[in-house]
Parts: structure tokens; sequence; C-alpha cells
């Protein structure tokens, strides 16, 4: 029996009842054609196992293997299942069955790191991967008969609630300095508050960030900001020095803590647009943001500045009707956060829930009907139609038709 094998833990009773997953149709094929390859060679790890043991549902099902990458791919293949070359460089293949898609990677040890990226050697040492990873409550994994190989102490920090590196802080962050972000991200997803020694080495280490490219710190930075608790975690990561090194913009923290208050689930761009409001221009490019959330940022920060709860429910109709709703809702939730408590929004707040906006009936074929000769003029005479008519209060089609015919007879 070797030593991996003499610390497996069967699930207790109350815990097997989260883990009903590891019966689900494309989760079974994949791991029985791994199993046919090499019996024993399989066990599920990180967030899937995290997660069900703290009761919640898992997103992801990831699986760690003693198998090579093209093993896993032959496998996969002699099963008749789809294999994916996703991460083959790190040792990773994903395995599709039933059109789900199941990560599996290879036992890693690290040979070398330089704060950014690992070259890694593949390893039968579930221990050995084990050390590697970032956080205790990560490295965590279940064999495919129901039982826990917890080395690190993962199991017990998961049902705590709290997230501390495996190992010395700094030697974990030294290998990638992103997981200075992952320890907000997955203190405020998950604890209550934040493991002292691992604030003291992301504040220590924090000029370390300079290393990483633009875009793991967005993707990283944009995934706290979609927490619920994301102000929890900014606050903290202000205190110790991290945020300045995200951007240095003076940060408004207390905006977004009244943004998740009135919406948890705000997106991360609306987070972006209340954290640093005008101070935020030229953020997309820095981080490398994907297109849709920096239009979103800058949309919501637009719609924002041109409401007030002095608005009348006509004026409102029309910024709603040129902006759409979804631009709209973050328009308003922003400016309700940026605004405070003592300001009334009743008014408009819900408007988008209680007006739908009309459709506008014509086209550039209508003007041209009408007798306006193709070319710059109807695009002109379209946009007057339309704005009459969101300035009279989107009237009826009969009035439509009234100023279609006068914005088309001079």
């Amino acid at each position: 029996m070797t030593n991996a094998e003499s610390t497996l833990t069967p699930l207790a009773e109350c815990d097997a009842l989260q883990f009903d997953w590891t019966r689900n149709a494309p989760v079974v094929k994949i791991v029985a054609a791994l199993e046919a390859a090499r019996p024993g060679s399989v066990r599920f790890v990180g967030g899937c196992v995290r997660d069900s043991l703290i009761g919640v549902t898992p997103k992801d099902i990831d699986i760690a293997t003693t198998l090579t990458p093209q093993a896993v791919i032959d496998a996969l293949h002699a099963a008749s299942l789809k294999a994916a070359p996703t991460g083959v460089d790190h040792g990773t293949i994903t395995g599709v069955a039933d059109h789900v898609g199941v990560e599996i990677t290879t036992l890693r040890a690290d040979v070398s790191t330089d704060g950014r990226r690992a070259t890694v050697a593949f390893t039968e040492d579930w221990a050995t991967d084990a050390r590697r990873r970032d956080f205790r409550l990560n490295a965590i994994y279940l064999t495919t008969d129901g039982k826990l190989f917890d080395p690190v102490g993962g199991v017990a920090d998961a049902k705590a609630r709290r997230v501390r590196f495996i190992g010395a802080p700094e030697d974990r962050i030294r290998e990638d300095y992103l997981r200075i972000l992952r320890f907000f991200r997955f203190s405020a997803r998950f604890a209550g508050g934040f493991d002292a020694e691992g604030l003291s080495a992301c504040a220590q280490l924090r000029e370390g960030m300079s290393r990483l490219s633009a875009e793991r710190v967005g993707d990283e930075f944009t995934r706290i900001l979609a927490l619920p608790r994301a102000a929890l975690a900014v606050d903290a990561m202000a205190a110790c020095g991290v945020l300045a090194e995200v951007w240095p913009a003076p940060a408004s923290r207390n905006v977004l803590r009244r943004l998740k208050e009135l919406e948890p689930e705000a997106a991360s761009p609306v987070g972006l647009a209340a954290l640093w409001g005008e101070g935020g221009e030229g953020i997309d490019a820095a981080l490398r943001l994907p297109n849709a959330e920096a239009a979103r940022r800058k949309r919501a920060l637009a719609v924002s500045n041109s409401l007030s709860p002095l608005l009348s429910e006509r004026e409102a109709r029309a910024i709603l009707y040129r902006v759409g709703v979804d631009a709209w809702n973050d328009g308003v939730l922003l400016a309700m956060a940026r605004s405070g408590d003592s300001v009334d929004w009743s008014a408009i707040a819900g408007l988008a829930e209680r007006w739908q906006a009309p459709v506008f009936a014509y086209t550039g074929k209508d003007i041209i009907a009408a007798g306006i000769e193709r070319g710059p003029e109807v695009a002109k005479r379209l946009r007057e139609v339309e704005e009459a008519w969101i300035a009279e209060d989107f009237p009826p089609a009969e009035r439509l038709l009234e100023i279609l015919k006068e914005k088309t007879s001079r």
C-alpha cells in the first residue's frame, strides 16, 4: 500500500449526498474510459470537490490523472469520445461526452517558475501534485469510489471557510504572482475575512504583479468585482497596497460597496464604473478587457451621468428608449450607488419594468417612398422623424404618420 492510498478517507454519509454529479452520464463515460486504460488513475480535484463539501453545486468538473496527456487522448478515442488538447503543454486535455466537457490534467510537479508561468514535469505522485497548488481548499482529491485524499488539510479549511496558502505564502506567490489576486477572490467568495499570514505576503510581494500579463490581471480582477462580496476584497486590497497595482487612480470604494448592497450580482463592468468612475478612463486597454465589457463600463457611466432623480417620467422614457433596457438598468443602478442613500430614485428606478419602449415603425424605405431621393438625406430625414416622435413622447401610429409627412414635405 502506498502512502497516498493509506491516507484515503471515505466520504461521510452527509457529505456523500453532495456528490451526485459523479454519477452523471458524461462524467461516468469519461472516467470509465480513463480507468480502462489504467485502473486507479483518476481522481476528481479542485473546485468540484471543494464546492460539494460545503454544499455548493459545482460549475465545472476537473479530473487529475496519472496518465500522460497522450495516454488520455488514446483512452478517450478508444472509448469513441472526443479529446480536445486545450492545454496540452501543461498537461490538460478536455474530454467530451454527450456534449459535456471535463478537464483532465496529468499530475504535475513544477520544475521552475518565474512568477507568471511554470515549467512542469509530469509525475505519478498525488502529494507532489497537491503541493504545487495554491490554496489548501483547492488541493482535495476524490477517488472514483468516494474516498478523499487530503494531503494538505484542505477539507478542514473548506468546511471552516478558510483560505490559506499551501506551505509558505511567499513561496506560492513567487511561483505565480496572480495568486495575490486569487487570494482576495477566494477569500471574498468563501471566507468571512483574510488569513493574516497570506495577507502579509500579498502586501510584501505586491510589486511582483507587474510581471503578469494585463490579460491575466484583468480577468482575475473582474472576477473579483463580479462577486457579491467584492467590496470586502477591494477594501482589503486597498489597505495593503494591492489595489493600486491594478489601477493607480483613487478608488471610490464606498460607491462599489453601495452598488453591491443594491445588487449583489452587479456585473464587473458596472463595478469598474462604480470603483473609478471617470478616473477609470484607459483601464479597458490597460487590463485588456474584452470589447463587450469595456463598452458596457462606458455605457453604464454615460447613462448614469445623464440621469437625475428630478427627471420627469417623460424625460426618463426618452433616455430609456435611446439606450435600451440593459444599459438603462446598469446606469440607474450606478447612479443610485453614486448618489448615496439620501437621494430618492423611486420615480424612475422601476421604469424599465412598468414601461416597454415602442418600436419605431419606419425605415429608410419609407422615407424614399415619401419622395426623398436616395443618399445621405434619407438617413437625416429618418432621424428627424424619430427624434420628433420621441420628443412628443411616442404618440400612436396616426400621429407618427403625420410627423413623417411633415419631415419629408420640405
